[in-house]
């Protein structure tokens, strides 16, 4: 990376801006978060320079050309570190969950440094815990204590982190991803991933077991899975297809078809799709079932019925504040509850559809409200460069922030949005809407 020249303030020239997070293309989501996030920051500074702090710097300079320098953060010397920090105005912490056990004291290593060379620092709408390490909670307190501002996801983060010792405001609002816009998935596209023209489909989401998933017994999950896919085959008439949002969730994905009785109406995607392309790809999906975050938020955006599986703290939250229905466990005795929570949502969806897409509207509008957040702060660094960008209704960001500051800090309550729902389904009951034409996608990430 070659680092702009400068001392940290902006003034004569435009800023500087990191951005750092689990970034590198191991997972779908954060893919997602960082092509929101850059998109959110070249639209408050259309002149900044953008760096992308990554683990796979290669990856990211492929799939992400908002970016203008990308460096590699993990494994550098206190020496390296600040050199990549040194020409930055404003170092951006997440999003996504990246304050947790083992990761919290990596990431905060330089977020610590950008302190110490007095650069700005933002944390967007980042995902916490678990946090049971002393290393870790004295970083996160230590860390957050001096950062500008301190944005979290959804109310279960903000919770972890005050259990960890943090006495500071922290702002509740919405995982970033929110804002991402779907990108082609044509027919054409699905016929190569072997899915039958006009086919019903049912998406699904398997992941590994994991800290995040320790009491999850991986065999009764598999065959818990199969249960409900062969369920849904026979009710809807349907294939199932198995979205991988990490390489990994492939061989879970064969671990659930080797115990389907229908196994010929199983189908996963093996191409390389960038997250907007698998936000596109859910538009042709009917029910989604599944455990990750960002599969149950891709379904939401696109207006499909979902079923959460929780593992953790963060898909309990985003069930419960789209009042989507959600299950305590995934244990195999529960095969006749899920399936019946199932049959259930595929009856009641069409009365619940309105509810379901105003609390999206909600969500995509507290998205905004990081955003807007970030603006204020970049205003402050360079307020002579500074743009005021218009939310959905017509407010400027930075107004559309202050009039969020009072509750959300503390409640994380969303406030009412007029922000129209996008990429929701056109064509009735988890119909397939029609898919744009074959394009290229602004970001992306492998899943294979």
């Amino acid at each position: 990376m070659t680092a702009n020249q400068g001392t940290g303030t902006a003034g004569a020239r435009a800023p500087a801006i990191g951005v750092l997070g689990s970034y590198g293309g191991i997972n779908i989501g954060d893919e997602s978060i960082l092509a929101c996030v850059l998109g959110c920051l070249r639209a408050s500074r259309p002149d900044a320079r953008l760096v992308v702090f990554s683990r796979n710097p290669d990856h990211t300079r492929a799939h992400h050309g908002a970016a203008d320098a990308v460096t590699c953060w993990e494994g550098i010397s206190q020496q390296q570190m600040r050199q990549s920090l040194s020409g930055l105005d404003l170092l951006v912490l997440g999003g996504g969950g990246v304050l947790y056990d083992g990761e919290a004291r990596r990431y905060l290593r330089l977020v610590s440094a950008a302190q110490e060379l007095g650069l700005r620092t933002f944390a967007y709408a980042v995902g916490a815990g678990p946090l049971r390490e002393a290393e870790d909670r004295k970083a996160v307190r230590t860390a957050l204590a001096r950062m500008d501002d301190v944005v979290v996801r959804d109310d279960e983060s903000r919770l972890v982190l005050e259990e960890a010792g943090v006495q500071r405001d922290i702002a509740v609002t919405a995982d970033p991803a929110m804002m991402l816009t779907p990108g082609a998935f044509s027919e054409r596209m699905l016929r190569h991933e072997g899915i039958p023209d006009g086919a019903r489909l049912v998406a699904m989401s398997v992941r590994e077991p994991g800290r995040a998933a320790e009491h999850l017994d991986v065999a009764d999950y598999h065959a818990l899975l199969a249960d409900v896919a062969d369920f849904l085959v026979r009710r809807l008439d349907a294939y199932v297809v198995f979205m991988p949002m990490e390489r990994q969730d492939v061989r879970h994905a064969h671990a659930v078809l080797s115990h389907m009785t229908a196994p010929d109406r199983g189908r996963i995607l093996h191409g390389e799709y960038s997250p907007a392309q698998f936000l596109g790809f859910m538009r042709h999906v009917d029910l989604a079932v599944g455990m990750r975050l960002h599969f149950l938020i891709f379904a939401a955006l696109s207006g499909v019925p979902f079923l959460p599986l929780p593992y953790a703290g963060k898909v309990f939250d985003f069930a419960r504040r789209l009042g989507a229905p959600a299950l305590v466990g995934v244990a195999r005795e529960q095969a006749g509850l899920l399936i019946a929570e199932v049959d259930r949502l595929w009856d009641e969806y069409p009365k619940q559809r309105d509810h379901v897409r105003a609390r999206v509207a909600e969500l995509r509008e507290l998205s905004r409200v990081t955003c807007g957040r970030c603006a204020v702060l970049l205003a402050e660094i360079d307020p002579a460069g500074s743009r005021t960008l218009a939310a959905s209704d017509g407010r400027p960001w930075a107004a559309a922030a202050a009039q969020h500051q009072g509750s959300v800090p503390v409640t994380g309550t969303p406030a009412t949005a007029t922000l129209p729902l996008h990429g929701g389904h056109t064509s009735g009951l988890g119909g397939a809407a029609t898919s744009p034409a074959e394009g290229e996608a602004d970001a992306g990430s492998q899943a294979t």
